[in-house]
């Protein structure tokens, strides 16, 4: 049975969704407007029952408050998230990551590798290539949304529309989801944001790390993918076909195969050592 608690993280609290039982698991959603760790996440779940899942809204999204911070984004989000996993009792966890949320993971597992087990990351952001084009459209239209005073919620189908291949899973009950919520916190991000670069350190990244790609991605293009699969010593790469930015959403058999693979392999290899 899930339960949804306010966890306390020093100067703020961090809504956290606490369902499964067994090995622990942190998933952390991406930065589009109305997102949540539930609405990212709830329909992957079921898959995971024997895990302990950590559904977190990060910092300025969901029920999570923002907090002031000069820090950047990803970084401020990051402590944020390993003092709630220390107030809940989990001292490692595997770490999965959707976008901004693997830019998160990421930035856990470099300043905290004692706290990670195994990482996946979904088209992460925090690495941006030297010769990258400007924004992609699914990125533009993110930031539009943002920064409009009182954005429409045909601004929200039209960015749902972009986050998926096959369109009719954009519905307008998904829709009108994320925009509720959306209002409900709205402006999530600051104009313009202040991510933080993760590039120079992502050699520091010693968990096994499985990077998971749409390869349609319209918001963090496949092309992006190189840089960071390179730069972790122990990284691999799938490539799903017919698919945007959300692969846990779009492609949920096949994004629940892969990760609970990936994940009993780190058990595995445990078991052994």
């Amino acid at each position: 049975m899930a339960t949804t608690n306010m966890v306390d993280v020093g100067d703020a609290q961090l809504a956290c969704t606490d369902v499964g039982s067994g090995s622990p698991v942190v998933w952390l959603h991406g930065s589009g407007p109305g997102a949540t760790g539930m609405s990212n996440f709830g329909g992957n779940l079921a898959a995971f029952q024997d895990y302990r899942n950590i559904v977190v809204d990060l910092p300025g999204w969901g029920s999570s408050p923002r907090p002031d911070t000069g820090e950047p984004l990803i970084f401020d989000a990051a402590e944020r998230v390993c003092r709630a996993m220390t107030a809940l009792g989990i001292e490692r966890a595997h770490l999965v990551g959707n976008s901004y949320g693997g830019a998160v993971a990421m930035r856990i597992a470099m300043r905290h590798p004692e706290r990670v087990d195994r990482v996946v990351l979904m088209a992460p952001g925090g690495v941006l290539p030297a010769d990258a084009p400007p924004w992609p459209v699914g990125l533009e239209r993110l930031f539009g949304y943002m920064a409009a005073q009182k954005p429409s919620r045909e601004a929200m189908a039209e960015f749902v529309r972009l986050m998926v291949f096959d369109e009719t899973l954009a519905t307008e009950s998904l829709i009108d989801e994320r925009y509720e919520s959306s209002l409900r916190a709205h402006p999530e991000l600051p104009i313009p944001p202040n991510f933080g670069d993760l590039t120079p350190d992502l050699a520091l990244i010693s968990a096994p790390t499985l990077l998971v790609w749409g390869r349609e991605d319209q918001t963090v293009p496949l092309t992006w993918a190189p840089k960071i699969l390179e730069g972790i010593p122990n990284a691999e790469l799938r490539v799903l076909p017919n698919c945007r930015h959300w692969v846990q959403y779009e492609r949920a058999p096949e994004f629940n195969h892969i990760v609970r693979e990936f994940l009993q392999g780190g058990a595995a290899a445990a078991a052994e050592g």
